[in-house]
């Protein structure tokens, strides 16, 4: 418990010597007794002095940089939840760097032998200082034996108690996001406790290197065929928890668009195929590199497209992605009637709204898009005007869809840093076109109704045990004894119930050493 306690005081002190709590207090304006706070827990201490001249967002990024890993991350998580900070201060956070001095080569050697075991160890040639180091890990470049060749490879290692301190620090900050929640009612509709909840299991998994192995592995079977886009190949015998061998990247950053002149690299068809392989990965195969931003890709001699960095992952179930195509198809085709009966279709939309109106409410969206010159239209910014428009509906947002269009937007802000006459809509209607008529094709509509009776069949055994259970469950809800939204939640729920555990061991323990004073005393 006092562990906790003095682990917060750090952060708190260092978020108010870092220039974070003055930087948020120009944006937010916090209640008089926090800045008294935070005044009081700085005594003593030198206060960092940011520049003046940059916006509040830009001085918080800073900030956030100087505090380290955990709040680098706490930063990039909250430029993915605008709903929470705000559009403005969100795409400030989105320039957050993720950049921290490397830690010593000789330290990475032990954990990598660690790791792999002295035998697989045998096996790793010259390793490299590091060539980029982030919050999480740093990354060196080296030569393996791999079935009696030689392989270049690049191997991503895990900062050393990374995992202990991240943990650490985001508990005493779980603890402190409840002390607001239950001070302050206005920050109860922020749901703090949940967005450090979240953050915790996110940045969890990204710890695992095991979990970017496994996504990357998916990632190359499902594009292997794909001319023009290459995912470097995954070393498993070289793979743990804490390193991630694979493939080094034999390429150009996509950003320095001079080097891929001089190679004779086409940027026109290169802007082209980024945005069909993305186009291609989410409609086509519900899985896309979520991170597509110019330092995670580069470009090979012979113009293919090199992904690296599979840390952040979307997934679409196919129902998503048959509403994504199918909206986006309808917009190319300004056929507003046909993207509204999409959303009534798939059940997006209360069957008692006006369809009508809703027609009318996605053609105010899409009319002046088409308006726009060609090098301003945006598929990325249709959806979050979609989003809007669908709020008002009270068409619940698809969560998986907000992760698309976040990187639906980092892609073509790319593929226009590449070629700025880049028209969005016809790079995308080819793509959309076919994943159309492949899933209406008589081919995909018999595997379908094959697969359905299938599944059917192997179920008709187990039919009277299943409605048992359903008559059971129902006369639960009736005697209102059965909660169907506990399940999704438990977890955070558990951890709610610790923290209040947590609150009255605190009073209690403060009420003790008062009476114990008084008794003394």
């Amino acid at each position: 418990m006092f562990k906790r306690i003095f682990r917060l005081f750090k952060i708190a002190r260092k978020f108010s010597t870092s220039g974070a709590v003055d930087t948020i207090n120009q944006i937010y304006n916090l209640p008089t007794a926090v800045n008294l706070f935070f005044s009081f827990i700085s005594i003593g201490s030198e206060k960092k002095i940011l520049n003046n001249q940059k916006k509040p967002g830009e001085k918080l990024c800073e900030a956030l940089e100087n505090m380290g890993t955990t709040f680098i991350k706490l930063g990039q998580f909250l430029a993915t939840r605008p709903d929470i900070i705000g559009e403005e201060l969100a795409k400030n956070l989105e320039k957050l760097q993720d950049r921290l001095p490397p830690f010593d080569t000789n330290q990475a050697r032990a954990i990598i032998r660690k790791e792999i075991g002295d035998n697989q160890y045998k096996n790793i040639m010259d390793i490299s200082k590091p060539i980029a180091a982030a919050s999480i890990a740093q990354v060196h470049i080296a030569k393996i034996k791999y079935e009696n060749e030689t392989k270049d490879v690049a191997i991503k290692i895990l900062r050393p108690e990374i995992e202990k301190l991240f943990n650490e620090e985001l508990d005493a900050l779980m603890l402190f996001a409840y002390i607001i929640e239950n001070s302050f009612s206005k920050a109860k509709r922020l749901k703090l406790v949940e967005v450090v909840y979240l953050l915790r299991e996110i940045t969890n998994i990204e710890m695992d290197l095991r979990f970017e192995a496994a996504a990357a592995n998916e990632l190359y079977e499902n594009t292997k065929s794909d001319l023009g886009f290459n995912v470097p190949k995954i070393y498993w015998n070289f793979t743990s928890k804490k390193v991630l061998t694979l493939d080094k990247v034999e390429g150009i950053s996509i950003r320095e668009q001079n080097k891929l002149k001089d190679l004779g690299i086409d940027l026109q068809k290169l802007a082209e195929n980024l945005i069909q392989h993305f186009l291609k990965q989410a409609v086509r195969d519900g899985f896309f590199h979520g991170d597509m931003h110019q330092g995670n890709l580069f470009v090979d001699k012979n113009g293919n497209i090199v992904p690296v960095d599979f840390g952040i992952m979307g997934r679409l179930d196919k129902n998503n992605r048959k509403y994504l195509a199918e909206i986006l198809y309808g917009f190319i085709q300004r056929d507003y009637k046909k993207v509204a009966e999409v959303h009534f279709q798939a059940g997006l939309v209360p069957q008692d709204a006006s369809k009508e109106e809703f027609a009318q409410a996605l053609r105010s969206v899409g009319e002046p898009i088409f308006g726009q010159s060609i090098k301003d239209i945006s598929g990325g910014n249709l959806l979050a005007q979609l989003f809007e428009i669908t709020e008002k509906f009270n068409m619940p947002t698809q969560t998986p869809l907000l992760l698309l269009q976040k990187t639906m937007v980092v892609v073509e802000g790319v593929a226009r840093k590449l070629y700025p006459e880049t028209n969005i809509w016809e790079v995308s209607k080819p793509v959309l076109e076919n994943w159309l008529k492949d899933i209406k094709s008589p081919k995909s509509t018999l595997d379908t109704a094959i697969n359905t009776s299938s599944e059917i069949i192997k179920r008709i055994p187990d039919f009277p045990d299943l409605m048992d259970k359903a008559s059971y469950a129902l006369q639960l809800m009736a005697e209102g004894k059965l909660n169907l939204v506990y399940g999704n939640n438990k977890n955070l729920e558990i951890e709610q119930m610790k923290l209040k555990n947590f609150r009255n061991n605190l009073v209690i323990g403060f009420f003790g050493i008062v009476i114990i004073v008084l008794i003394v005393f």
